[in-house]
């Protein structure tokens, strides 16, 4: 598995479904389908969303932290 860090190229909107899906090894399509078919479930999806957003670094800013 890799570091969570959103994308600078492949990503829609924030790179948070593109990060995830590195992450977890699927592809991004995969991962944008499951939490667009989660937004129909009662919850904070998309308050998530936002927090992933903002809390993971951009994967140019991670390559630049790290030693």
């Amino acid at each position: 598995m890799t570091a969570l860090a959103r994308p600078t190229h492949g990503r829609m909107i924030g790179g948070v479904c593109a990060a995830l899906a590195r992450r977890f090894g699927t592809s991004a399509t995969t991962m944008r389908v499951i939490f667009l078919l989660s937004c129909l479930l009662p919850g904070p999806q998309f308050l998530l969303y936002i927090a992933l957003w903002i809390l993971l670094p951009s994967e140019d800013k991670a390559h630049a932290t790290s030693w």
